[in-house]
């Protein structure tokens, strides 16, 4: 690890890691510039701002909250504060700075035009516990992009609270498990198949179901006959992601959800990677009976950083009537209101309850209309059709140098699948991902899905050009050339990058998680 010393002064390696070439005393490298954690570059009594000192007496009721010593807060100036947070932002790799081809993830574009409706006064300035008389516009944005979501799938109602994937994923449980106990049905087992995504099971694990695997066939799609073989009188629902993680389209969906039903089941679709299929396969079509919406996967929301996240959940006929409150709901007067828990005996009798204190996420769901609206139905159903497109030139672009195990089976989706087979003796999946670091990309997804060994996942969306396609895919070859003739270089890279290769598993088992004192 290229780390600095005890003075601070760290060398700079050559480009095969070996012994350094170049000797920084400042530990920069050109314009990646070293720096310290915030808390080692303050000094007690430096503040970028001037304040005056407090007039008069403390209030008798404040005193208590008094501090005994000072905040263990950094002391820096205006400038050294702008300029720290500023070299900490180009060590960040950014969408718009390069591609994320992570699989399974879509990682979108966002389109600037977004940024500048939800920056609006009317609705950045808006408050959850304002009186909805005076939010009747976003409660109309709220109701007008659920329109196009139960449009766009098919469906028969959708739930707009839930804050995230793995949210949503457990609100259509929640609404499984209601419409069953309706019927006086106590099912206690869900199916999850072995290319369903990974918070699948832990979500029907949490929401009190026995989890049973399905396996896949050959070709990486859901085994029909396991599955049906498998249903019975317990079985409350089916777990299925479509597209799956192996960047298939499940071409036995509608039987799957035939099947399911036929046995007293549901059907739960993962709609992380609705992107492939927006505007030309709609779920409900193919037996689904609720699914989420990642907004940030396919309607180009802001993703990542632990928030705001979004994800919708449409639902068929079956389960509408068991949705969560609130929900928008235009009334004889033409007004849309949203329905809450005192409204819910006469307009919402059987809903499950809440799933969060509000309704949802104000500056998503504007961006995710401004999207739709920008597209339009035909341009949505383009956006689906280059984003398979570039998957698949992708996957054939490679296939000859990278295993693809599935590339005989005809097109992928929306992502294309390449395993570690055929590298060097000692040489992984994990290599060619810390080297592409080198080539100025951020890695795709590795190591998932697990019935891939040394798995890497690539998904390039709709926004990535030919050109940027290209100059991945000439690194993704040259770093596979490497792997296969065993470049010792590659099994310490990153070389380039502004810290060498950490280890990981550490780092997830002992992490330090506050700065000593």
């Amino acid at each position: 690890m290229n780390a600095p010393n005890a003075s601070g002064w760290r060398p700079a390696m050559g480009e095969g890691g070996e012994a350094p070439a170049i000797l920084t005393v400042s530990g920069d490298r050109g314009l990646t510039l070293e720096e310290p954690l915030i808390f080692e570059l303050g000094r007690p009594g430096t503040c970028g701002v001037d304040l005056d000192e407090p007039r008069g007496e403390i209030a008798p009721g404040l005193a208590r909250f008094l501090r005994a010593e000072p905040p263990a807060l950094p002391g820096l100036t205006e400038p050294e504060t702008v300029r720290h947070y500023t070299r900490l932002s180009r060590q960040n790799y950014a969408i718009d700075l390069g591609p994320f081809p992570l699989g399974s993830c879509t990682m979108k574009h966002n389109p600037r035009l977004n940024e500048k409706v939800a920056r609006l006064p009317g609705f950045a300035d808006i408050h959850p516990l304002q009186p909805q008389h005076t939010v009747r516009g976003a409660i109309g944005v709220i109701s007008e992009l659920a329109d196009w979501l139960v449009t766009l799938t098919g469906m028969a109602a959708v739930a707009m609270t839930p804050k995230a994937g793995a949210h949503g994923e457990l609100c259509g449980l929640l609404c499984i498990r209601a419409a069953l106990e309706a019927r006086g049905d106590a099912r206690e087992v869900v199916l999850v198949p072995e290319s369903a995504h990974g918070t699948n099971p832990a979500t029907a694990a949490f929401a009190g179901y026995r989890v049973e695997n399905i396996p896949a066939t050959a070709d990486g799609r859901v085994d029909l006959a396991a599955l049906t073989a498998r249903l019975g009188p317990d079985v409350a629902a089916v777990m299925i992601t479509n597209p799956n993680t192996c960047g298939l389209f499940e071409r036995d969906m509608k039987a799957i959800s035939d099947a399911v039903h036929a046995a007293g089941g549901l059907v739960y679709c993962d709609g992380a990677n609705f992107n492939a299929i927006v505007g030309k396969v709609r779920p409900g079509d193919l037996g689904v009976d609720a699914m989420h919406i990642n907004l940030h996967k396919t309607f180009s929301t802001p993703h990542g950083g632990g928030g705001p996240g979004s994800g919708p959940v449409v639902l068929s006929a079956a389960l509408a009537p068991f949705a969560p409150l609130p929900f928008a709901m235009r009334g004889p007067d033409g007004i849309i209101r949203l329905v809450e828990e005192e409204d819910a005996p006469q307009h919402h009798p059987q809903s499950f309850g809440r799933m969060a204190a509000f309704h949802g996420q104000m500056g998503m769901f504007t961006r995710a209309l401004t999207y739709i609206l920008s597209h339009g139905a035909d341009g949505l159903r383009q956006v689906a059709e280059d984003a398979v497109l570039n998957a698949n030139y992708v996957l054939r672009s490679l296939e000859d140098v990278l295993d693809a195990p599935f590339g005989a089976a005809g097109p992928c989706m929306h992502e294309a699948l390449f395993s570690d087979e055929g590298f060097a003796e000692g040489f992984s999946t994990l290599d060619l991902a810390k080297g592409l670091i080198d080539e100025g990309f951020h890695p795709m997804t590795v190591y998932f899905p697990l019935v891939v060994h040394g798995a890497m996942l690539v998904e390039p969306t709709e926004t990535e050009s030919k050109a940027g396609l290209d100059r991945f895919i000439a690194s993704m070859r040259s770093l596979a050339a490497r792997a296969r003739n065993a470049d010792p270089a590659l099994k310490s890279a990153p070389h380039l990058a502004p810290r060498r290769r950490l280890d990981e598993t550490q780092a997830a088992r002992k992490p330090v998680l506050v700065q000593p004192q």
